[in-house]
């Protein structure tokens, strides 16, 4: 081989070695090659680091083991062709197969190549390890109108949010006809896979708004400790585990959905969620308490125990009153309440500095995977928007939704089965 190219992945095409240029180089960035010898570039991914692998049945990501930071990005795709679409995804199956590696995002790297062109990898992470780094791709409800001939592949399970009451969603931070997220332990890895990621994709999609995260708040192997929101309460203590038996049923979409290429995807919901952390300051602990029922420091329900124990919904206090106030988002939010649906959640902090009042911009960014949400998000956040205590202390304002394909085959890209 002429390259350290893994055996079997696509090659980055020529509109992709020119994303990866920049724009304006298209004489500098082709057809050179020959000034300067190249060097196959050394693998960062030795030793102990660790790296997931981006070919496979499901898409890295979900039900991996949730690093602790995040970037996550949405793009819209420019006037291109199906053909060209096809192109970008390969192009970015390339460049994402590499990079979970260790390796730069193109052949070269950031220190070879032609001297007189740009480094087909911006370099921020040219000494670190793949730090966890996983990424996955998804594509929204707005990919599938007349543009690209995809109307009749649209998956059912996608479909518009609706508005959900206490809704203040910004456009700006909304929606997107195509989603990256990048997951890793490195918050430097994160940021480069999608920096690298938007080169790459220049001329045929730009970002629409992305969002740094950090500080995992679910954890998805029980191998990992229940992480705190910035509300100081632990987080996901009733989340969905890989190690769970039921996880699978309800996380990945089935042939028998109706939408065949999506076999063994999921559907992943974010919500961009702004906590009025200074009202929420100034609230007692016994407040505190009773808007999530369950104990600041354990993280015990109300009702009594441990963190992982049961809640007890029927169970009371004085005057016969619940022990878990009727409007607590784990009565809420709980499978018990909700006829058993469950999702995987995936979210992560944000702190965005601060607004003209001074106040700060932070709370959390969502993110859950489901096989359907229509029957899982949708009627758990209805019931949430119209009665959780913890309203008064948040504001929705970017919501997405996005079919997430099963994971590319060596040799193949990902989304193959939407254009198959």
């Amino acid at each position: 081989m002429t390259d350290d190219q893994e055996p079997g992945s696509p090659r980055l095409s020529r509109r992709g070695l020119l994303g990866l240029a920049g724009a304006g180089v298209v004489g500098a960035g082709l057809g050179f090659g020959v000034d300067r010898v190249f060097t196959p570039e050394a693998s960062a991914a030795s030793g102990a680091a660790a790296s997931y692998p981006f070919f496979g049945e499901h898409q890295s990501g979900i039900i991996t083991a949730a690093q602790d930071r995040l970037h996550f990005a949405a793009f819209d795709v420019s006037d291109i062709t199906a053909a060209e679409l096809e192109e970008l995804l390969s192009d970015w199956t390339y460049a994402a197969n590499r990079m979970t590696t260790g390796l730069g995002a193109g052949q070269y790297g950031p220190a070879s190549g032609p001297y007189d062109a740009p480094p087909d990898d911006t370099g921020e992470a040219l000494d670190l390890p793949p730090s966890g780094l996983t990424i996955t791709f998804g594509f929204g409800p707005t990919l599938f109108d007349d543009r690209f001939g995809l109307a009749g592949r649209r998956p059912e399970a996608l479909i518009d949010l609706p508005h959900f009451p206490g809704d203040a969603l910004v456009p700006a931070l909304t929606g997107g006809d195509l989603c990256i997220q990048a997951c890793s332990d490195d918050p430097q890895v994160a940021v480069h896979a999608i920096r690298n990621l938007s080169r790459i994709a220049f001329g045929r999609a730009s970002l629409r708004w992305s969002q740094l995260g950090f500080g995992r708040t679910s954890s998805t192997t029980r191998a990992q400790a229940t992480p705190r929101n910035l509300f100081g309460f632990k987080d996901g203590t009733a989340n969905l585990r890989a190690e769970d038996s039921d996880t699978a049923a309800d996380v990945w979409a089935r042939a028998s959905d109706g939408a065949r290429w999506m076999a063994g995807g999921s559907y992943l919901v974010a919500r961009k969620i702004r906590m009025t952390i200074e009202t929420w300051d100034r609230s007692s602990l016994r407040e505190q308490e009773r808007v999530v029922g369950r104990t600041k420091g354990e993280g015990a329900p109300l009702s009594g125990g441990t963190e992982f124990t049961a809640p007890d919904f029927d169970a009371t206090g004085r005057q016969d009153a619940p022990l878990i106030d009727e409007a607590a988002h784990v009565r809420l939010a709980h499978p018990d309440t909700n006829g058993g649906a469950k999702m995987l959640r995936r979210g992560y902090n944000f702190v965005d500095g601060n607004d003209d009042l001074g106040r700060l911009n932070a709370g959390l960014f969502f993110i859950c995977f489901q096989r359907d949400p229509r029957e899982q998000f949708v009627p758990i956040q209805l019931r949430l928007a119209k009665n959780d205590a913890m309203n008064e202390y948040l504001r929705h304002v970017g919501s997405g939704i996005f079919a997430v394909p099963p994971g590319a085959k060596t040799g193949g890209s990902i989304g193959d089965g939407l254009f198959g």
